[in-house]
């Protein structure tokens, strides 16, 4: 998305889709969680695992500085509403990253099979404000760190604190 007209569109994309792989991940754990423990385990450890890779990757990713296009020469085709929806609804629902985020974390702090629709309702209300808001606001940090982020040296920053997080998520996962 370059600059932030087209933040609405991008970010309603990407929560239709976190809220379908959030319905995907409640259904099938709900009966996976209630016949097959072992297999569930597994499930949790390769998320962790998963987001253990993730981060070794962006500890080890190259410190490029980014291009930053003026947002005047955006092209207009590329800032339509319809398109950027389109984009990041099937980026999320391309991407099983989501998938495994919900996989691993869910369980742990909801009761799966004790989860009710109202349950179901209320999380899904929640993700609904909580992820726009976020997103909203990476929007917002990401339109003024965008001259910062043309350093090799910051991206690098960038990437090392986000890859520790990252490992840092993916140990609490394995523990719980």
């Amino acid at each position: 998305v370059r600059g932030t007209r087209g933040a609405p569109a991008f970010i309603a994309g990407f929560v239709i889709g976190d809220l379908v792989w959030f319905t995907i991940a409640v259904t099938g754990l709900a009966a996976l969680a209630q016949t097959a423990s072992a297999v569930f385990a597994a499930i949790k450890y390769a998320g962790a695992a998963y987001l253990l890779y993730l981060a070794w990757r962006m500890w080890t990713a190259p410190a490029t500085g980014a291009d930053v296009p003026d947002d005047r020469s955006a092209d207009a085709a590329s800032q339509r509403a319809s398109r950027l929806f389109a984009g990041s609804l099937a980026l999320t629902l391309g991407n099983p990253k989501t998938m495994v985020f919900f996989l691993a974390l869910l369980p742990t702090v909801v009761e799966l099979d004790r989860l009710s629709v109202a349950g179901f309702a209320e999380i899904a209300a929640v993700i609904a404000v909580v992820l726009p808001t976020v997103l909203g606001a990476y929007v917002l940090a990401a339109a003024r760190a965008r001259r910062l982020l043309q350093n090799p040296r910051a991206v690098r920053i960038v990437n090392r604190t986000g890859a520790t997080v990252m490992a840092g998520a993916a140990i609490a996962v394995a523990r719980s």
